[in-house]
């Protein structure tokens, strides 16, 4: 019961950092740059917000965005960014039917509980690499656009994204330790029993033996 807990939490702390990770890569709040205080870049119309996808600028009557369109010509941290958040996002399919079909509760034809446990170790690997994917464009992320243009804080975007890596991270793991600490179905051939007579245990005999002198 205590593994099934384990298991269903690192599910649902994955799934949630999953989702995180899907708002963070469709969103353009990443990083916001000023080169004076929030209210004057306001009022002058320079508050920009840049994104995996668009560049904005932010003002009291006004939300405009130009999309980010010129592949070729894009710094290799956008680029790269947006290649691993892709692949966070598509990797967090699979990650999540792998794990349910390691459940204990779901059934299928001529499965084992071998097999289930190789389903949940492939599904929170793959959980642990969308979140290092999820912490390597969050962090190089805001580091080029600093680099590029002088970084003023962080947006929305950004902090979706290290929250959803790092439930990610935190339910790839659980998911993992729980498969290495699964005690598994006993097996006879290390089943013991106790005598009432001389107060020892001895090992039980193999169903064939001890049908055998059943008969005798």
């Amino acid at each position: 019961m205590a593994h099934m807990c384990r298991q269903l939490t690192g599910s649902a702390a994955s799934c949630v950092g999953w989702v995180g990770v899907i708002v963070a890569t469709a969103t353009n709040d990443w990083v916001r740059t000023c080169d004076y205080t929030v209210a004057t870049c306001v009022r002058m119309d320079e508050l920009g917000s840049r994104g995996l996808w668009a560049e904005c600028v932010i003002s009291p009557a006004l939300y405009h965005c130009v999309a980010l369109n010129q592949i070729l010509t894009l710094p290799a941290y956008i680029q790269a960014s947006r290649a691993l958040m892709i692949l966070a996002c598509l990797l967090g399919l699979p990650s999540m039917l792998l794990v349910l079909l390691s459940m204990r509760c779901v059934r299928l034809q001529n499965d084992s509980m071998e097999v289930k446990r190789r389903r949940a170790r492939v599904g929170g690997v793959l959980y642990l690499i969308m979140a290092v994917c999820g912490i390597i464009s969050t962090v190089w992320f805001p580091i080029g656009a600093h680099q590029a243009e002088g970084l003023m804080s962080f947006g929305f975007s950004l902090y979706a994204g290290w929250v959803g890596s790092a439930l990610c991270l935190l339910g790839g793991s659980v998911i993992l330790c729980c498969q290495g600490l699964d005690p598994g179905t006993p097996s006879r051939d290390n089943s013991f029993y106790y005598s009432r007579q001389r107060g020892t245990a001895t090992p039980l005999d193999p169903p064939a033996n001890h049908a055998k002198s059943a008969r005798v």
